[in-house]
């Protein structure tokens, strides 16, 4: 050790950080704060375990846009990774005496004090963690969820339980969990598509030429109203189910770009249309999964109008089948086996209990079926199989239930297989456990650029986006590589 150095400028340090402590608080405690003593105290009372975070992540996942259904997420695992941390290291290690209540008045104190020790903050650290991950996935509520998060911190101190020092350790070690969680689990924003091959369209700053089709049986009206104030000259068709591909026809027949909006059946009409018309795509996300809008990068009606406003847009893949005469385009993904099946029973038992029930009821029905939903040949081979899922480019973190792709365009299939056997809800459910680069007795999954399935027995479904139809004998799966052009917001710009 150096003799040089003396150690009691580190106790000094030390006591004269503490010293200075105290006198804040004593300089918060006598302070007159305006407004603040019906607020304040309700307000610290009202983050007890996280009670008022958990209130503010159901009103965010209640307005049923994806991105607020994120940063809700966002925000919980950041507030239990902060709680975790505190309970478990931060109390025990630094066993700090609470603040003397003596200089409070008695208005301000808390009605059931504290018992834990003092340093860091727990309230000040949830508050910080919440807001702080709620904001790396949506800057807007984060910025609507600070002022509380703040005004819970600066209550610790207003009621007289924590140290000003308490509540600023707290609030970094709850900042730093959420960027521990955005390590761990990265935002949208961080993993943006690819921005390529862009597509040379024409940029329509009022939205004059653009003819949006929207599904009013998906409950599309807020998100075309919303698309309507951005882009005023944009014309807009609202029809039923029965009407959509007769007005997409026409409107592909005089728009400069193709507007659709509602869900994976009506997108897919849209796409195959367009593709035939040569013109331009924009897709309002209208439905219940949106899955190719969210994979392009459009969550909602401010996306697509500034892509529509500046002409942004790039090609993307679009997938081909064909059997016996019969073909048809998918954006997404199509399947034969169990889905189809599922999807059939469905739609049968939706009119009567509606959509979750439905599925329940369909999903019952088709795992009890005592036979193969699908029989098909490979080298050869015949072989009996519970689902064939091919994706419409290469899905990430994917077992039975499609995950997120990340390019459009990168000229592949995702092919899943799960093979039959007895037991078929073990076997989709070991097969949705393996995942996508596992390879396991029930499940097998390739990338490929084209698929030829043979002696496929008549009747077989077969569902792509969501629409079903019969197949039989050969069933040929092709890409169709960088065929459709689709506004988008390009990262930069």
């Amino acid at each position: 050790m150096n003799p040089d150095v003396d150690l009691t400028l580190l106790k000094d340090g030390r006591h004269r950080l503490l010293t200075l402590d105290s006198r804040l608080f004593g300089f918060a405690a006598v302070r007159n704060w305006p407004a603040a003593e019906p607020i304040l105290p309700r307000l610290s009372r009202s983050a007890n375990h996280g009670v008022l975070w958990f209130a503010a992540a159901a009103v965010m996942a209640a307005s049923r846009t994806p991105r607020s259904r994120r940063a809700a997420a966002r925000g919980l695992a950041s507030l239990t990774l902060a709680s975790l941390t505190i309970n478990t290291l931060g109390k025990r290690s630094v066993r700090r005496t609470r603040p003397r209540l003596d200089p409070v008045p008695r208005v301000r104190q808390l009605k059931r004090q504290p018992i834990t020790t003092s340093f860091p903050s727990g309230h000040s650290a949830s508050a910080a963690a919440f807001a702080t991950g709620v904001a790396l996935e949506s800057p807007a509520w984060g910025a609507a969820v600070a002022p509380v998060a703040w005004s819970v911190a600066l209550s610790r101190v207003y009621t007289g339980v924590h140290f000003p020092s308490d509540v600023l350790a707290g609030a970094a070690l709850g900042a730093g969990a959420a960027f521990a969680v955005r390590g761990l689990v990265p935002t949208r924003a961080q993993i943006v598509p690819p921005a390529r091959p862009r597509a040379a369209v024409p940029a329509l700053p009022d939205g004059e030429g653009l003819v949006m089709v929207a599904n009013t049986a998906s409950g599309t009206a807020d998100r075309v109203r919303a698309l309507h104030d951005g882009l005023p000259l944009a014309e807009i068709v609202a029809c039923e189910p029965a009407q959509v591909r007769a007005e997409l026809e026409k409107a592909a027949a005089r728009a400069t770009v193709l507007g659709v909006c509602g869900g994976d059946g009506t997108v897919n009409a849209a796409a195959e249309i367009a593709l035939r018309h040569g013109v331009p795509l924009a897709v309002l996300p209208g439905g219940t999964l949106n899955h190719f809008a969210y994979d392009l990068g459009v969550e909602g009606a401010r996306d697509l109008t500034r892509a529509v406003r500046q002409g942004e847009a790039v090609r993307v893949d679009a997938g081909r089948f064909s059997s016996d005469g019969r073909e048809g385009v998918f954006v997404n993904a199509c399947s034969l086996g169990v889905y189809p099946e599922l999807v059939r029973e469905r739609e049968r038992w939706s009119r009567r209990t509606g959509g979750w029930p439905a599925g329940v009821l369909g999903a019952l029905r088709v795992l009890r079926a005592d036979r193969h939903p699908l029989e098909a040949e490979f080298g050869g081979r015949a072989r009996p199989l519970w689902l064939l899922f091919v994706g419409n480019g290469t899905y990430h973190r994917m077992g039975l239930a499609p995950g997120r792709r990340t390019d459009l365009a990168d000229g592949r299939f995702d092919v899943r297989v799960v093979h039959g056997g007895r037991r078929p809800a073990l076997r989709l459910l070991a097969a949705a456990a393996a995942g996508p680069l596992t390879r396991s007795p029930a499940h097998a999954a390739v990338q490929v650029g084209r698929l030829h399935l043979s002696g496929v027995a008549p009747g077989t479904l077969l569902a792509y986006d969501g629409e079903v139809t019969d197949v039989e004998g050969e069933v040929t799966l092709e890409k169709l590589p960088e065929a459709l052009t689709v506004y988008r917001p390009l990262p930069g710009n």
